[in-house]
């Protein structure tokens, strides 16, 4: 039930951090292949981390551009 998909974005969403930390600024389709994780949950984590402050996204046509944000 939900539970287990809240622990799930969790997950992701620090292998999203993971990954942005090490390859910096990348294109959504070069994050869904990196972490290799299903692409909603991906987009599902890339929501709440972009809501905590975490991540810039930038609509690039039908992508997106994806940084961490950086806390200095």
């Amino acid at each position: 039930g939900g539970i287990k998909m809240i622990t799930e974005i969790g997950i992701v969403a620090g292998d999203i951090w993971h990954f942005l930390d090490e390859h910096g600024e990348v294109m959504l389709s070069v994050l869904v292949k990196g972490i290799d994780r299903p692409r909603d949950d991906v987009l599902m984590s890339l929501g709440w981390l972009s809501r905590e402050g975490h991540v810039i996204l930038q609509q690039i046509g039908g992508d997106y551009k994806i940084s961490l944000k950086s806390n200095v």
